[in-house]
């Protein structure tokens, strides 16, 4: 995020979860490749196993699925700044519906900042420079969120109901290194051979052992509470491939 006039300034933090450091105090650095292949410890052999044997296993499809994190600024001097849109666009991972069991994957470094289609969905009215984005997007990975080290963020969800369309997920979520069970309340669609998962859900940046970024004794802050809203859509893994 950076001042809509020369003399002023605001660091929105994002996440995904994930807080972004805006330019103007940090200097730009390149971010973070994104990593190849999936986590170290990713069960994907669990999933090609089951899905061998005949049990409904659905892969996600990269290209149908979106993460989106809005990150709202606060302060007195809040209207200095602007607030901000992460998205993941390339979700990777498995569902097995039956097994009331779920695990996912985003490479950090391929997330997008202030994509303006989504910053209109999310009810935002300016629109930063992309000097600013680029800088806030640098930053984020870099300076926050560590993307270096921690190039993943994990969700787990184990024990769901394979029967209900409208239910709430135990999800633990692990970025930066830290893992929280949120409670995130969805909509499941499901059929022989696809499936969708939406819904929505707030959280706290201190959750994950982040400290929200404020100025001026909190008259240019970000705010503590992020909200998340997604849909992953998969479809059936047959033979195991």
């Amino acid at each position: 995020m950076r001042p809509r006039s020369p003399g002023a300034g605001l660091i929105v933090i994002a996440l995904a979860s994930m807080l972004a450091g805006c330019a103007l105090f940090f200097p730009e650095v390149p971010p973070p490749a994104a990593p190849a292949g999936a986590p170290a410890d990713f069960p994907e052999r669990y999933y090609l196993r089951a899905a061998a044997q005949g049990r409904p296993v659905f892969r996600v499809d990269p290209a149908q699925s979106l993460v989106v994190i809005e990150v709202r600024r606060s302060g007195s001097l809040a209207r200095l700044g602007h607030d901000h849109v992460v998205a993941g666009r390339e979700i990777e991972g498995y569902l097995a519906p039956q097994e009331g069991r779920a695990d996912l994957y985003l490479a950090l470094g391929r997330l997008a900042v202030d994509e303006a289609a989504l910053r209109a969905e999310a009810g935002f009215d300016t629109q930063p420079a992309q000097s600013d984005i680029s800088g806030t997007r640098a930053n984020m990975l870099d300076k926050v969120l560590e993307a270096d080290r921690f190039p993943f963020a994990l969700i787990r969800v184990r024990g769901a109901s394979a029967d209900l369309r409208d239910l709430t997920f135990a999800v633990a979520i692990t970025l930066h290194g830290v893992t929280r069970t949120l409670q995130a309340p969805a909509r499941v669609d499901v059929d022989a051979e696809r499936i969708e998962v939406s819904g929505r859900f707030s959280f706290d940046q201190t959750d994950f052992g982040i400290t929200p970024y404020s100025l001026l004794g909190g008259a240019i802050a970000v705010r503590n509470r992020l909200d998340l809203r997604f849909r992953v859509r998969a479809r059936r893994l047959h033979g195991g491939g």
